[in-house]
């Protein structure tokens, strides 16, 4: 048996960092990484599309799921403390206009690479091709799979999103062993499956800055950005923040809500409805298929005058009564789209839902129910929307939990 002070199971975003900070700080403990994957880091290489999104310069104001417990560790390790972590490894960023920072290479494996010759710098063993199957508690530590001995133990195993770059779930069953509940989890930035009948014939339709109202008895949230159609409903970053949201309520209600899209958020209906009066009368010799093309893709704009049921192919546009003008303005401030369920963890970024935080020090991520036991990352019942937020909240974490305070040191 291997004996170490700490082991890290988890070997990406989280667990890395947090055996480099751990180490950092007590330059003498020895420190194992384990990893399942046959190297660490994997699900790092594809987040940002390839560019590796670090964080986010607007995290602090961010809305995360759970953002009371999550307050301390972020406020702990803000975007600028990791950005100058990154820095005293070697790595350069920017970031651009919406607060998004990424490596100045513009490639996740500057990341993945910074963090890999940290840890070979700093001594740190590296253990991959071990999935860890067994974890128990013994009365100096714990015992990993039977081989590895270590005093303290951080979990950093990530959620059930992106099952093939290691997130498959399991650290879930190992918290179990040590007497940890989890909750109900499901996929969150994934696409969403929505009214296809409608957006199949708009596939590969792009709209940009539109508004977005997941709407079940009441408004359960509203988003911005960009959407783009596809055969089976919607994706692009405003329809996959809302997907944790719409799973939950189809979940606990049993019914499907609708979200609604407002295509022209920065237009009241009446500037909107006196817009289409005057393009009434500056395009009335065209056809009602032109009607939207000035403001809309023009496959999304025939799909509005569809849903109003006024679309007929011949149909001059100056044939348009102000009554059928304000119901194609109704229509572009808010098409109903019926959301019937998610794309699945296999096509989801991020897991919503984990380890409950009632049972975690949110001041040293230490677990309340095991003495030595820590979390960090995505197996905590935390998350955010796109944009480097949940990268943020695994590197604030980890690096807190790699700190391996306990509540008496505070």
């Amino acid at each position: 048996m291997k004996t170490y002070d700490l082991a890290v199971v988890g070997g990406c975003s989280a667990g890395l960092v947090a055996a480099i900070n751990s180490k950092r700080i007590n330059p003498k403990l020895r420190v194992a990484v384990i990893e399942k994957l046959p190297r660490i880091g994997k699900k790092l290489l594809a987040t940002g599309n390839g560019k590796c999104n670090i964080t986010n310069l607007q995290a602090l104001e961010h809305d995360y799921v759970n953002k009371g417990f999550a307050e301390f560790a972020l406020q702990s390790y803000p975007p600028e403390k990791i950005i100058d972590f990154f820095s005293s490894l070697g790595l350069l960023t920017y970031s651009d206009s919406c607060g998004r920072v990424y490596p100045e290479s513009n490639t996740a494996a500057s990341v993945t690479d910074a963090l890999r010759f940290e840890l070979e710098r700093l001594g740190v063993d590296v253990i991959c091709d071990t999935p860890v199957t067994e974890i128990k508690k013994t009365k100096n530590g714990f015992a990993v799979n039977g081989e590895y001995i270590c005093e303290k133990l951080i979990i950093a195993a990530g959620g059930k999103s992106s099952a093939p770059q290691g997130s498959d779930g399991s650290g879930y069953a190992l918290a179990k062993m040590l007497g940890h509940s989890v909750t109900k989890t499901v996929p969150a930035l994934v696409p969403l499956n929505a009214s296809p009948e409608i957006t199949k014939p708009l596939k590969g339709v792009r709209v940009r800055n539109v508004c977005l109202t997941l709407k079940g008895e009441k408004i359960l949230k509203k988003t911005e950005g960009e959407i783009l159609f596809t055969d089976y409903g919607l994706s692009g970053i405003a329809a996959m923040e809302l997907a944790a949201t719409a799973q939950k309520y189809i979940d606990n209600v049993k019914r499907n809500p609708f979200t609604y899209i407002d295509f022209l958020p920065q237009m009241t209906f009446d500037n909107l409805f006196d817009y289409l009066k005057n393009l009434s009368k500056i395009k009335g010799f065209c056809q009602i298929d032109n009607l939207l093309t000035g403001i809309l893709p023009k496959a999304a704009g025939i799909a509005v005058c569809k849903a109003c049921k006024l679309y007929k192919a011949d149909k001059e546009i100056s044939s348009l009564t102000d009554k059928e003008l304000r119901i194609i303005a109704e229509k572009i401030k808010k098409f109903p789209l019926e959301v019937t369920g998610t794309r699945g963890f296999p096509n989801s970024q991020v897991t919503s839902g984990g380890i409950k935080i009632e049972e975690i020090n949110e001041k040293t991520m230490e677990s309340k129910l095991c003495k030595n036991l820590y979390f960090a990352g995505e197996i905590i019942d935390v998350d955010g929307g796109c944009g480097g937020f949940n990268l943020q909240w695994a590197w604030a974490s980890g690096m807190l939990a790699g700190e391996l305070k306990q509540e008496n040191d505070l």
